[in-house]
This record gives structure tokens, sequence and C-alpha cells, in this order.
């Protein structure tokens, strides 16, 4: 994909797959909720999270962001990225609400859900993705070749 057709796409979708090394040298894999900032990708989570303590051993993570049902349609990227770990409270409560008015999309968050995040905010971590390589594809894109 181009850089503007990634941008879109990133834009576009909803979910991130976060690769992570364990302790063991294993891979651990989870989704996460996304957003862009200034180009990187930010998500938030517990900082006890299984995630958080491999990001804090080793600070590499593979985050992959796909689409697609049938074959012809599969799109995506690979970021290999620095994850930087941010534990500031009031920091983490604006980036879970920014998050969470991403997801609902319009909508004014009821005054329940802010509440939820900001009293989930000391117990949770935002993480700054930093790429530094990509690769994308669009099979979309074969069927179209001649």
């Amino acid at each position: 994909m181009s850089d503007e057709e990634l941008d879109a796409f990133v834009h576009e979708q909803r979910t991130l797959i976060c690769a992570t090394i364990g302790r063991d040298g294993a891979p651990h894999v989870m989704p996460l909720w996304y957003l862009v900032r200034d180009g990187d990708l930010w998500a938030w989570t517990y900082a006890a999270s299984q995630k958080v303590r491999n990001l804090e051993r080793d600070s590499r993570a593979t985050l992959a962001i796909e689409a697609g049902v049938h074959y012809d349609e599969l799109r995506g990227v690979m970021l290999s990225t620095e994850a930087v770990i941010e534990r500031d409270s009031d920091f983490v409560a604006a980036l879970g609400l920014a998050l969470y008015e991403r997801y609902i999309q319009g909508e004014e968050l009821p005054a329940e859900v802010r509440a939820s995040i900001a009293k989930q905010a000391p117990k949770r971590v935002a993480i700054r993705f930093v790429e530094y390589s990509r690769t994308s594809w669009d099979h979309r894109k074969l069927a179209a070749a001649p």
C-alpha cells in the first residue's frame, strides 16, 4: 500500500494485534483497541498485564492490522515498533477517553463511562508504539493486475 492508502487503512480499522516477547522467548499475542496520534499508534491496557511485563523487559513489539475475509480481499500491515510506556494517570485517563470517543464515534460519552475510565486510569498504562519498519499488503491489487 502507498503511504496514503496505509494511513486511511489504519484509521478505518478498529483492532490491532500486538505481539510481544515472553520471558521464555515465546510470542505473546493479544488484541488492542488503538488510536493514531502524530503518526504513532497508541493503546491502553492494565499495567499488570502480561504484555506490559513483556514490554518492560524488551520494548520491541510487532503489530498487525488486517482486514478481509476472502483471499482476494486480504489487506493489512505489519509494523515493527519500539513501545514507550506512559504511566502518568492524567495522561492515561485522557488517552482512555480518546479511545472510547473513537470507538463510540460521535456519541457523547455517558458520565458513568467517563467515571469508569477515570477510575481505571491509575491501574492502566498508555503505550505509544514508535514504528521503525513496516510491511503492507493488499490482495485486491493482485486481482487488478494484468
